[in-house]
């Protein structure tokens, strides 16, 4: 499981870019800090659009940023080993930044998903996919999974 897991994109492309030429690469993102069937929906739907699917996973730092300041629940250790438990990932690449646009543009997938909550101009790394001849993909979500919306239920019921 951990040979799936990069702490940055060097390491990623050192070791692997060799073995990916001529497959279909599918990139996606995200903060993950709690699984639910939601997650596994969307990285399953992602999966099904090429050979590879390479996750970027946020810093706990970068979802610190995104999230606020009692983000992440889980550390990153934690979130990347439960992605690359999942069949549907090849790889978890953490990133730092506050998008992952660097990593977009050094993976340069053949398709970018994103949940549907984006609107494609909304998609970062929509426009360097597309320019590199990639599609991008919106997938639905699957209704009544949230971990925002779980965390908020667990705080309004411990009030």
């Amino acid at each position: 499981m951990k040979s799936k897991i990069y702490s940055d994109i060097l390491s990623f492309t050192e070791n692997k870019r060799e073995s990916l030429v001529g497959k279909k690469l599918v990139f996606t993102n995200g903060c993950f800090d709690i699984l639910h069937p939601g997650h596994l929906h969307y990285l399953e739907a992602a999966k099904r659009k090429g050979d590879i699917l390479i996750v970027g996973l946020n810093s706990d730092d970068s979802v610190k940023k995104l999230k606020g300041k009692n983000r992440p629940i889980n550390d990153i250790d934690y979130r990347s080993h439960m992605l690359a438990g999942l069949e549907a990932i090849d790889y978890v690449i953490v990133f730092e930044e506050d998008t992952p646009l660097d990593l977009i543009e050094k993976v340069n997938p053949d398709v970018l998903v994103k949940g549907a909550d984006y609107s494609l101009d909304q998609v970062v790394g929509a426009k360097f996919v597309q320019s590199q001849g990639g599609v991008v993909i919106l997938v639905p979500f699957l209704e009544g999974y949230s971990t925002s919306k779980w965390l908020n239920t667990i705080i309004k019921n411990a009030e």
